[in-house]
């Protein structure tokens, strides 16, 4: 697909930080982990997952939040959204929140990631759900689905 209608525009509720996005998403997915359940306080987090090269912050300064440690979880520092995540295991990507963006009524997830954790009810139409996270040789597999079946503003 390749009619993404990039730029983005996005930031926090306040309107503290903004930022862009310039590159079309690999993935995005609901981890239904206990971790993103906390975070969110839902059943489930929404991530889309970018080329970190296709990610700035272009208004104020984010800061870690969660549990300040591996992966980094950055929020606003004053309305504290949860607004992106580096691992620094992985450099080139960053998982932004979609919620995020200014227009993200689009958004769907196309993958479902540790529904073994996640409540029975919590259903969100996901083409592919995992128990826990998909097998690693798996992914090249499903960011190509992605890339041509995707869901897109």
């Amino acid at each position: 697909m390749e009619n993404w209608k990039l730029p983005w525009e996005g930031g926090c509720r306040c309107g503290e930080v903004r930022f862009r996005v310039t590159s079309p998403p690999l993935m995005v997915n609901a981890c239904h982990c206990a971790g993103c359940q906390r975070m969110t306080a839902s059943a489930y987090a929404l991530t889309m997952t970018l080329n970190v090269d296709g990610f700035e912050v272009t208004l104020g300064e984010p800061v870690l939040g969660g549990m300040r440690q591996e992966p980094k979880h950055y929020h606003c520092p004053a309305c504290k959204s949860w607004m992106f995540t580096k691992p620094s295991a992985m450099p080139w990507m960053v998982n932004m929140r979609p919620t995020m963006l200014d227009d993200h009524a689009w958004v769907r997830p196309y993958l479902e990631l540790f529904r073994g954790e996640g409540f029975a009810w919590a259903e969100t139409g996901a083409k592919h759900s995992f128990e826990t996270f998909p097998p690693e040789a798996e992914w090249p597999n499903l960011i190509a689905a992605f890339a041509a079946e995707g869901a897109q503003p």
